[in-house]
């Protein structure tokens, strides 16, 4: 597992989940202003009583508390509020409240590579048939994901029967045929409120409100992983690398693709307290693509927002883990080797047009991937390299597993293919709303999309989709090699026992060789030098997560 550069112990007095919320009482200084929400992090120990008193004194009122971790959300028109508030002794940093997160970017091939695909293709044609022959489920032929990691042997020892996994991500389509057997409907949640701004008007949601269901996914992105995790065996469209684990949904993020730091924290505390078994993290947190506790180029307001994104998140995810929540998380899009980090030249992201040039350094950390006790992924495509867009690190990974890489294959026919990303589930209305799918006639119209009796399944790459495969051989680990949970009921075992299986089964991958990868048909930008040894280098980890070992291999 990653050791990480950070160890904050943290607790918040019971006693705050058992207060009402409290009144707000004017600042004894300072102007007034527009309404805002802050979130003010409680220190370590402090009692709820006396942040509220800090709280009121600075001017706030508390709309809603995270008690595990001591985050509250604060509602105040006093300008100088976020000063006042964390000049108190109870109060270990305040920051505003906005959105500071989205999914990972590049999780398909580019519109230009779209276009360029159409064009030479033909807009509505169909995927081609399957390379291989296939049983059981229809589409079984273009996994080479889960032929790569053996799952279809793993299946004979462990199906994730009995393991709850939460997606933390834009939301899981509840009603799709390849996931609705294995949703748990009861226990998801959406932790966000549509925006009008970032999400578009509420009015034109196809709820007609700004409060989606817990079984919606707007975006896709959600849907996508939990299929790879956990699409039931049952001849509709393909098997997932667990395909009798639960699927909870945990939304935190937007429709537009944003997360806010309250909801993404509200889902890990919630996971620890609802017995939830491993959490996939397909997400980065921004608007910081690292999160620098006190760089000089950034203004003290910009320092206090990032220190409260490294200290809530780290909290949220200690509290997890201790609750037997297993941890993991996709190690980003950016082709960056996070031990190495040198220059951000993208943060602040949002709001747009801010961003400015920073250097960095290996104090920065990217969240989640390199928050406390998360075990760290990198992608592969089918060739077994590192995907040419995947984020690495010798410190910073622990394991590789199935992403996809579109430029994979180079100067063979299966260059620039559709089949050389992941496949899985993929809502409907996304689809049309993307136009990846004739609203009319209800048929795909790129190669991207296949339609499969009364379900949609799309091709897409990113350290995404290597997560939820790790994710779905972590739930095989817990059927494995549980115990009956005796008070949530399924599977259980300790996070660390779960995380040693995964990475000492894993299928070893030495470094290339020359150690410098320089990938043909893109940007120099992702020329990438492996460092290690055979056993645990910085593309691979461990090496690439293996089913079979993981469920058939004594420990």
């Amino acid at each position: 597992m990653t050791t990480h550069r950070r160890a904050i112990a943290v607790t918040l007095s019971a006693a705050a989940a058992l207060s009402g919320l409290a009144a707000a009482a004017p600042a004894t200084a300072g102007q007034e202003g527009p309404s805002r929400s802050v979130l003010v992090l409680a220190k370590n120990g402090a009692q709820d009583a006396a942040v509220r008193a800090a709280i009121r004194k600075a001017g706030g009122e508390v709309t809603e508390v995270d008690a595990a971790i001591g985050l509250y959300s604060v509602r105040t028109t006093r300008t100088d509020f976020t000063g006042a508030v964390r000049a108190d002794a109870a109060v270990d940093t305040a920051s505003a409240d906005r959105v500071i997160g989205r999914a990972p970017k590049e999780a398909k091939p580019s519109i230009a590579d779209i276009e360029k695909l159409k064009a030479q293709r033909g807009k509505g044609r169909k995927a081609p048939a399957p390379a291989l022959d296939t049983e059981g489920e229809p589409l079984a032929g273009y996994q080479w994901d889960m032929r790569m990691i053996r799952t279809a042997q793993a299946h004979r020892i462990a199906t994730g029967r009995g393991v709850r996994v939460g997606v933390i991500d834009t939301g899981v389509d509840g009603h799709h045929p390849d996931i609705a057997p294995n949703f748990n409907a009861a226990l998801s949640r959406n932790f966000t409120v549509d925006m009008p701004d970032i999400d578009g008007p509420c009015a034109e949601d196809p709820d007609g409100s700004c409060t989606d269901p817990a079984d919606v996914d707007e975006g896709g992105h959600g849907t996508h992983v939990a299929s790879t995790i956990a699409s039931p065996v049952n001849g509709q469209g393909i098997a997932g690398v667990a395909p009798q684990a639960e699927i909870v949904n945990l939304r935190a993020g937007q429709d537009s693709g944003y997360f806010f730091l309250a909801p993404t924290v509200k889902a890990l505390t919630y996971a620890g307290d609802n017995g939830i078994d491993v959490v996939n993290m397909s997400y980065y947190i921004d608007p910081w693509a690292f999160n620098c506790a006190n760089n000089p180029a950034d203004s003290p307001e910009e320092q206090a927002q990032q220190r409260l994104t490294i200290e809530a998140t780290n909290r949220a995810l200690r509290y997890a883990r201790g609750k037997g929540v297993t941890l993991i998380a996709a190690a980003g899009n950016s082709a960056t080797d996070l031990d190495n980090p040198t220059v951000d030249d993208s943060s602040p992201d949002y709001p747009e047009g801010a961003a400015k040039h920073r250097v960095i350094d290996n104090s920065c950390l990217d969240l989640p991937t390199e928050g406390d006790h998360v075990l760290t992924v990198t992608s592969v495509g089918p060739s077994g390299r590192k995907a040419y867009y995947s984020s690495y690190g010798l410190h910073s990974v622990d394991v590789a597993a199935p992403g996809g890489d579109y430029r994979d294959w180079y100067g063979t026919p299966s260059y620039a293919k559709p089949t050389n990303l992941i496949l899985a589930a993929m809502p409907k209305n996304v689809g049309i709303a993307e136009g990846d799918i004739d609203p009319v006639t209800g048929e795909p119209t790129n190669d991207f999309v296949i339609k499969q009796g009364d379900g949609y399944y799309t091709f897409m790459q990113g350290t995404s989709m290597a997560a939820p495969h790790a994710t779905g051989v972590a739930a095989l680990i817990i059927d494995r090699w549980g115990h009956r949970d005796p008070k949530q009921g399924g599977q259980a075992l300790n996070p660390h026992q779960t995380e040693k299986i995964l990475t000492r089964t894993a299928t070893d991958h030495a470094c290339p060789s020359p150690a410098t990868m320089v990938y043909p048909g893109v940007n120099a930008k992702y020329t990438a030098t492996c460092t290690g040894t055979p056993e645990f280098n910085s593309f691979y980890g461990d090496g690439i997560v293996d089913a079979l070992s993981a469920v058939s291999k004594k420990h």
